[in-house]
């Protein structure tokens, strides 16, 4: 069953979602029901074109910090500072090039302009996050998401030179900040550095603990 959200922030149980991980349909990208999802294991997913769907798919793609895999050749480019990295100094610039990046069997983007303006409110707010990677004063990688507690639930990321978007998301596994970090659905990019499926009990355990 989905159902269709109203004008009151609230959310049905996330174990009610579809075989899909579809649970529910409209509302709006209000600070308050962003906030509430993430802490219930929701997110949103959708296209320009049609209402606000609301995820909370049965298994979890994560990773734990304590897991990262790192190469031999990717110990090499971080250890020879072709990348500078900063924290939160231009959210805007990171989610849009994650919304204009070209992706393999993807076509078009659910970065929407509604999204892009609702998760800039996060970030004024203090709740959403973005690591920005430089080479020669040039924004090449980046990665943005929304924090709750010590889970970081990660949105997108984006490269414009090989491993930028690899040293972002190194860089949010060893800050010591988060004990998870919430990759949302599979990659097999992800899947190389340690990232794998729980199910959405486990993933609500962890949450709980945060809220």
């Amino acid at each position: 069953m989905i159902f269709r959200l109203d004008k009151r922030v609230i959310f049905p149980e996330a174990r009610l979602a579809e075989p899909d991980g579809l649970l529910a349909v409209g509302g709006d990208l209000s600070t308050g029901r962003l906030m509430l999802a993430y802490q219930n294991g929701i997110f949103p997913w959708y296209n320009e074109h049609g209402p606000i769907l609301w995820y909370s798919p049965h298994e979890r793609f994560v990773l734990y910090p304590s897991e990262l895999r790192i190469t031999k050749s990717m110990r090499v480019v971080l250890n020879s500072n072709k990348f500078h990295i900063t924290v939160n100094q231009c959210f805007e610039k990171v989610m849009a090039a994650c919304s204009s990046v070209e992706r393999r069997n993807q076509h078009g983007t659910w970065i929407t302009a509604a999204m892009k303006t609702a998760y800039e409110q996060l970030h004024r707010k203090g709740y959403a996050h973005s690591v920005e990677v430089w080479e020669q004063n040039n924004l090449v990688g980046g990665l943005y998401g929304v924090q709750i507690g010590s889970v970081f639930c990660g949105e997108s990321m984006f490269s414009l030179v090989s491993n930028a978007s690899k040293t972002a998301l190194i860089h949010v596994c060893s800050s010591g900040l988060y004990r998870l970090i919430d990759c949302q659905v599979h990659t097999d990019h992800l899947e190389s550095m340690g990232a794998r499926l729980i199910s959405r009990d486990e993933y609500m355990d962890v949450l709980r603990c945060e809220i």
